[in-house]
């Protein structure tokens, strides 16, 4: 993975291939991943409404099975009491039947790995051949034995591709069961049929008028229809004896006999020709396929090459849903159970940390604090955030850096006339200029740093800085909240906010491998910044980069949640997307950067085997494989248990919710944004996962981000106790 050097420069839209200070930012904007995703969801979707289609459409009753009775007004007599072979392919049917002192050996269903070998080994004992009328699922499934069917001189007929009704199918379902079962027996074996046996078919007599049309649609076709004369009924499994009689003549004429090498145990029906073949030899009757005991000719031909082809794509197709499938369960199945797992772990350190922080950090802290805002084009919401930190319970100096602001921030602040209050300025250069200018003129060794747009409680600097009591804490987390919180977009993000990264803070923290301290509300010690060399400009996500480099110089980074900062959130899908997205392609370039954490000890091993991995399995991993997940949801939806996919959907939204409410509990919120959670899931978790694409393929891509700044409502107020 290879990540461009990017200037976070906070400027506005820039003309392609503008210099920055450090060479040409190229803004890229990649859209051939969005086609790729697109494909492959789409080839997916494909893949699995096939093998949808192929597995669980399957007919499961046995040919025999009762069917319901219906009209026979149509069907013609020549059809009705003519021989089982038709062929109906002009205005008036054909038939034809066995010669007399012939059979005609028949097996359906098959082939099936277990039974079809058995029954060929009899066959080739007896020096007897016989048609096979297959189904294209199976022949599929091994084609190897479709194979050996033909060279042992047995003949092949289609029994649809999927085993279906062709009487209670539509015409256009007909036509593609045909089609493809074809195509799979051109693929496995480089040859056609003419022959078709359809299932739940049994003698001519018991043709009804639905049946008849499937026969006159498939004779148009080109297929000869192949019925019945004698059913052994081994699909019953009604014993050995039972089966060799069903099967055994009656007399001189020529006779078709139903038996099956699939669709369950055929032990019975191995066992029965063991004994019916010398019988039938023994009376002085011919066994042989269909075409040599009616005197078809011309039944096989060679598949054309386009044939051939099309149905090795079609057998490589259906291996590779299957393939999708077998995949997508078991990984569905991990992704569950991981995460089952971590909202267990965070409900488990949540209550922990809690337990924990009751006992204070030591002796209070109580000496002044610099408090550094990096502001561009901040007017908005400056004042509110500056006020809010003169109120503040402690002592507090702070320093407004303003970034080559073009819409009078500076001059704002400046003009409010407020005591502890420093504006520098400086030409735009980005957030990690901005700060690192800020601590070269702070007065303090304990340094706050909080976004323009961003209002503290007054306790808040107070709260953020008594872990410092402890020597060995470099950074603290401070708990950052929605202030904007009107309509779904809001709420959806409110609840992000409290139950998403403040349940990961507290897991962080008692993992010591805290990745984050976010640049709305965090603490430092200007000390420990200074000998990392300040803030690094080689990332988007320059708080992850920073907090990431203390933890790698063994300092602890510690989460108090007590610390409250109110914050203004997107109010737009696109300036959340913007927003998410540099996020997310920051952190990516963060954990890079810091991929050697991985093999350190100490503190920056706990980072790198327990923060980066948890970053890497839940913030990449999972989503992406997030649109593959809820595709194969849909299919399981329409093919598979629906009450049984609903029930783990609706028992993991159960688990969200609980993990919500504690959170909740936890911050002291309000469960009624909760509502909204249902459709967090369907709508926000969606976007969020395509941020994760985006950012990903950028960074594969190497592809440059350019500073993206929110737009800012005003919607952030100094509380009204505040001067």
């Amino acid at each position: 993975m290879t990540f461009p050097r990017t200037s976070p420069r906070r400027s506005g839209p820039a003309p392609r291939g503008r210099r920055g200070r450090r060479g040409v930012v190229r803004q890229s904007a990649p859209r051939t991943h969005w086609l790729l995703l697109t494909a492959l969801v789409v080839t997916l979707a494909a893949a699995l409404l096939l093998q949808g289609y192929t597995r669980h459409l399957y007919g499961s009753a046995p040919d025999g099975a009762a069917r319901p009775a219906g009209p026979a007004y149509a069907v013609p007599p020549e059809a009705a009491h003519g021989g089982p072979v038709i062929d109906a392919s002009a205005a008036t049917p054909r038939t034809a039947r066995p010669a007399p002192g012939t059979v005609a050996l028949t097996f359906d269903d098959g082939p099936d790995p277990v039974w079809t070998p058995k029954i060929l080994d009899v066959l080739k004992q007896q020096g007897v051949h016989a048609t096979f009328f297959v189904v294209g699922t199976q022949v599929a499934d091994h084609p190897e034995l479709a194979r050996r069917i033909l060279a042992e001189g047995h003949q092949l007929g289609i029994h649809t591709f999927t085993h279906a009704d062709l009487g209670q199918a539509a015409p256009w379902r007909r036509s593609l069961e045909l089609r493809e079962a074809q195509l799979a027996v051109a693929g496995a074996t480089g040859t056609t049929t003419a022959l078709l046996r359809p299932p739940y078919s049994s003698t001519n007599d018991a043709l009804t008028d639905a049946d008849w049309q499937a026969v006159r649609q498939a004779g148009r076709s080109g297929y000869l229809t192949v019925l019945t004369t004698l059913d052994s009924e081994d699909w019953r499994r009604p014993g050995v004896d039972r089966i060799v009689a069903n099967a055994t003549p009656q007399g001189p004429a020529g006779q078709v006999v139903l038996m099956h090498d699939a669709g369950g145990d055929r032990s019975q029906t191995v066992a029965a020709l063991a004994e019916l073949l010398p019988k039938l030899r023994q009376a002085g009757l011919r066994v042989g396929t269909v075409s040599e005991t009616a005197s078809i000719a011309d039944a096989a031909h060679p598949a054309s090459g386009a044939e051939h082809w099309q149905g090795r794509a079609l057998l490589l197709a259906l291996s590779g849903g299957d393939l999708a499938v077998a995949v997508l369960g078991w990984l569905l199945w991990a992704a569950g159970a991981v995460s089952v797992l971590r909202a267990v772990v965070l409900l488990f350190a949540a209550a922990r940390h809690r337990r924990l922080r009751r006992r204070g950090w030591g002796p209070p802290v109580t000496e002044p604090v610099t408090v550094i805002v990096p502001a561009y084009n901040e007017r908005a919401g400056i004042e509110a955030a500056v006020r809010s930190l003169l109120a503040s319970d402690h002592p507090v100096e702070v320093i407004v850096v303003d970034d080559g602001s073009t819409d009078g921030t500076a001059d704002l602040v400046e003009s409010l006339g407020l005591p502890g209050v420093r504006v520098l300025r400086q030409a735009n250069a980005g957030k990690p200029a901005a700060l690192n200018n800020g601590l070269r003129h702070a007065s303090c060794e304990l340094v706050v740093m909080v976004d323009g747009d961003t209002a503290f409680e007054p306790d808040a600097v107070r709260l953020l800085v008594q872990p410092f009591a402890d020597r060995r804490v470099g950074a603290v987390s401070g708990n950052a909240k929605v202030i904007n919180r009107g309509g779904l977009l809001g709420r959806w993000q409110h609840i992000e906010y409290v139950v998403g990264f403040n349940l990961d803070r507290r897991f962080f923290d008692l993992a010591q491998c805290m990745p984050t301290v976010p640049g709305a509300v965090g603490a430092f010690r200007r000390s420990a910044l200074l000998r990392l060399g300040g803030v690094a400009e080689e990332t988007l996500a320059e708080d992850t980069d920073l907090t990431m480099a203390l933890c790698r110089a063994g300092w602890r980074v510690v989460y108090e949640e007590r610390a409250i900062a109110w914050t203004e959130a997107p109010a737009s899908l696109s300036a959340l997307w913007r927003q998410r997205y540099r996020w997310c392609y920051g952190t990516l370039q963060a954990m890079w950067k810091h991929r050697r954490a991985l093999a350190q000890r100490g503190q920056a091993g706990k980072l790198g085997r327990r923060g980066l991995v948890y970053l890497l399995v839940f913030q990449v991993l999972l989503p992406l494989l997030a649109p593959a997940v809820d595709v194969f949801a849909v299919y399981g939806l329409l093919f598979l248990d629906p009450a049984r996919i609903a029930a783990v959907w609706l028992g993991f939204l159960v688990l969200q919710a609980l993990s919500a409410c504690y959170a909740f509990r936890l911050d002291g919120e309000r469960l009624g944004p909760l509502w909204t959670l249902p459709l967090q899931q369907v709508v926000y978790r969606q976007l969020m996962y395509l941020v994760v694409v985006q950012s990903v393929w950028t960074a594969l891509a190497g592809s440059r981000l350019r500073w993206q700044r929110m737009q800012r409502y005003g919607s952030l107020q100094a509380p009204a106790n505040r001067s």
